[in-house]
């Protein structure tokens, strides 16, 4: 971080506010998302794991008889396998659930970028013809490749460009 002190303040803002925005819309998520989002978390975590492995370990001792006065209740282990695979159902519908609502996060968060990227395209482009402007003045001349910078990027032709098919066009 730059010692700067407005722009440790601005980033400072910045990242407040980014804070702000991602704790809200997590409070004003849906009830089912917020669930999903916290069993998919409990289920990526190592006491997830610890957990399984002292259960299923303890099912399997039980179930083999090494334990002296418990009786095997699942011998060949088939309710063992249908509590995993219901489990593995559930989990990975959370799991895809929370995936959908990061996904949708990120397409927001793609949207501002290329809003913010036009945005900055056009302003340098109305800049770069200021400069012109300047350097015609003071007599320092013209680059020539300032024409093509002057000109405006129109976002649907490069996505129309890019969706084309056949190879991506070469960048030279």
């Amino acid at each position: 971080m730059s010692n700067d002190p407005y722009m440790a303040r601005t980033l400072r803002e910045n990242i407040d506010r980014l804070k702000q925005r991602a704790d809200r819309a997590a409070r004003d998520a849906p009830l089912g998302d917020r669930l999903a989002a916290a069993i998919t978390r409990f289920a990526g975590s190592m006491a997830f794991v610890a957990l399984h492995a002292v259960l299923f370990g303890g099912w399997i001792v039980w179930n083999l008889g090494w334990i002296p006065g418990l009786e095997p209740f699942d011998p060949s282990f088939v309710m063992l396998a249908m509590e995993a695979s219901v489990e593995a159902i559930f989990l990975s519908t959370f799991v895809l659930i929370s995936q959908n609502r990061m996904a949708a996060a990120a397409d927001r968060r793609g949207d501002l970028d290329l809003h913010i990227s036009l945005l900055t395209e056009h302003e340098l482009t109305r800049l770069a013809g200021m400069i012109e402007r300047i350097a015609d003045r003071v007599g320092a001349g013209s680059d020539p490749e300032i024409e093509e910078i002057k000109q405006d990027v129109s976002p649907e032709q490069v996505l129309d460009a890019l969706e084309e098919p056949g190879p991506p066009p070469s960048q030279t």
